[in-house]
């Protein structure tokens, strides 16, 4: 009997530290972003990007937006509740003079997950952002017409038009649709907006949404 106790608590002290060392997802990448800012001093006040890799990949970012002070904190693979979790490291810490923001879309692939669980989460996000930065203008882009996530269209579409209703009657927010912008006139996916995997865009796509979100951005304060 001594003995069996005896393993159970060594099993203990080598199980244990393992799951209190378990760290919450994407946490590697906020401290990359943490060190990085220490090295190179961000914007005062940008026009902050921030959500999943759609826009993390939009490698030019700083420059297509140079006269709007815009600033990249997308994380690859974020669904809508690790923005939220990490307002306080990638958002409140640079005070936007406005957001824009993408994220989502990483949420439809989980089966269990609803348009209204979208809607939601989305919400939360929202009126915790609201909550620290009350005025700050908020530019929300649609979730996008990926084609590897042709399966989930119906789900997209349902999201974007329940977030669209709500965000409408929210004061300093503009929802941005550019699911229509990357279908064909027939309604069809354009794949030629898209890298090889038909989930992340090339330049074609993200000139679609340069145009669309562009003339709602605010410029850079001129001394």
């Amino acid at each position: 009997m001594r003995k069996l106790f005896f393993i159970i608590f060594i099993f203990q002290l080598l199980i244990l530290p393992t799951y209190a060392q378990k760290k919450p997802n994407f946490w590697e990448d906020i401290q990359t972003i943490k060190k990085y800012d220490q090295m190179f001093q961000p914007p005062v006040h940008p026009v902050l990007f921030v959500g999943s890799s759609s826009i993390r990949k939009w490698d030019d970012l700083t420059q297509v937006f140079a006269k709007n002070n815009g600033l990249n904190r997308g994380i690859g693979g974020a669904v809508i509740n690790d923005i939220t979790f990490y307002l306080n490291d990638i958002v409140f810490p640079y005070q936007p003079k406005q957001i824009v923001l993408y994220v989502g879309e990483n949420d439809l692939t989980d089966e269990t997950v609803t348009a209204d669980t979208v809607l939601n989460r989305t919400i939360v996000l929202y009126k915790a952002i609201r909550a620290k930065l009350p005025a700050v203008p908020i530019v929300y882009i649609s979730i996008k017409p990926s084609p590897s996530r042709a399966k989930f269209k119906e789900k997209a579409v349902a999201s974007n038009a329940l977030i669209e209703k709500f965000l409408v009657g929210e004061a300093n927010t503009k929802f941005v649709n550019i699911y229509p912008l990357m279908l064909t006139d027939k309604g069809d996916f354009r794949r030629e907006l898209f890298l090889s995997d038909m989930l992340h865009m090339n330049p074609n796509g993200y000139a679609i949404w340069k145009k669309a979100i562009e003339k709602y951005l605010l410029k850079a304060e001129t001394k």
